[in-house]
């Protein structure tokens, strides 16, 4: 393995072709100088440099060759020097972030512009999935971070980072009946079938759905799960019934649903976003990209969807680059 404190000598050597004035630019003496240099002609098994006199020498078509290429090798080493301490520091480097679907309904987009315009070093590896593989993943250190919906059971070695609270509101197939009011009220939708979320895969919207109906004195009439909001809304705009959504789901207009307000949607049944990070030692870059998520969806004094922003602790596959 060749030395590169050799290589930087030979390329000073060769730049200045005397070893006095090379030993002084490399702040040693000439004797060592000249020793290595005789150690890397060895190592290479060729001569670089024909000596003169009074210390004088001239590249050889072997030295002329290599000197490029000994360039080369010190830019690149220098590079790869820079690249490990701006990863160190959260400045370079990838960072993998795993985000549910809802969350790219303005909040995502956010986050990420505000990350790239303050860190553009960073290469930001965006992977779509459900809460609880999302949440699974930053616990096995497969994701950097993750963007979740929350309640959500915490999982073993992830922390959990409060984004924003938002309220649900009632999404209607545009056809319904209910769609002639202005507003609603939970009871209203007491006779109509439901389509809900996945108890396995969706179990914090599930359970603040079901409870935020069990507050107002009935139990929803389940007529089809999904795991996904943008599932659940695809099957209400079918007909096969009315749901619950993140009111941020508003931003997004859909000739197909009709979207209402909940007058006395109960805070209990409050639902929101998170960040989940390692709870043990996060990437430099996930430290920072939470603390910009923070910024980015707070900056304003209003959550994406304009509803009043409320403090609340967090409880409870297509691969896109940036």
């Amino acid at each position: 393995m060749l030395d590169l404190r050799r290589i930087r000598q030979f390329v000073v050597l060769a730049e200045v072709l005397n070893f006095r004035r090379a030993a002084e630019r490399l702040h040693m003496a000439q004797p060592p100088l000249s020793v290595s240099i005789q150690k890397l002609e060895s190592d290479l098994g060729v001569r670089l440099f024909e000596r003169g006199g009074a210390g004088g020498v001239t590249l050889t078509p072997s030295g002329l060759a290599a000197l490029p290429e000994a360039r080369r090798l010190l830019f690149h080493n220098a590079q790869l020097g820079e690249v490990a301490r701006a990863a160190k520091a959260g400045l370079g480097g990838a960072l993998s972030v795993g985000f549910v679907g809802s969350s790219t309904h303005g909040s995502l987009q956010r986050m990420v512009r505000l990350f790239r315009s303050e860190y553009p070093g960073v290469e930001l590896v965006l992977k779509e999935a459900t809460s609880v593989t999302i949440m699974d993943r930053v616990a096995e250190r497969q994701l950097d971070i993750g963007v979740v919906r929350t309640p959500l059971m915490t999982a073993p070695r992830v922390e959990l980072s409060s984004l924003l609270a938002e309220p649900f509101v009632a999404a209607l197939p545009a056809g319904s009946h209910l769609a002639r009011l202005p507003e609603l009220r939970l009871e209203d939708l007491s006779q109509e079938s439901f389509v809900f979320y996945s108890r396995e895969e969706a179990a914090g919207l599930h359970a603040m759905a079901i409870l935020a109906c069990q507050l107002s004195g009935f139990l929803p009439s389940i007529a089809q799960e999904a795991t996904q909001v943008q599932t659940v809304l695809a099957l209400v705009e079918s007909g096969l019934g009315v749901a619950l959504v993140p009111s941020i789901m508003q931003t997004a207009p859909n000739a197909g649903v009709v979207f209402r307000r909940i007058v006395d949607m109960p805070e209990a049944a409050t639902i929101g976003l998170a960040i989940a990070t390692p709870a043990e030692q996060p990437s430099p870059a996930a430290s920072r990209f939470r603390e910009l998520a923070q910024r980015a969806l707070h900056s304003g004094g209003q959550p994406l969807d304009g509803s009043p922003l409320r403090s609340s602790p967090a409880s409870g596959r297509a691969d896109r680059h940036l």
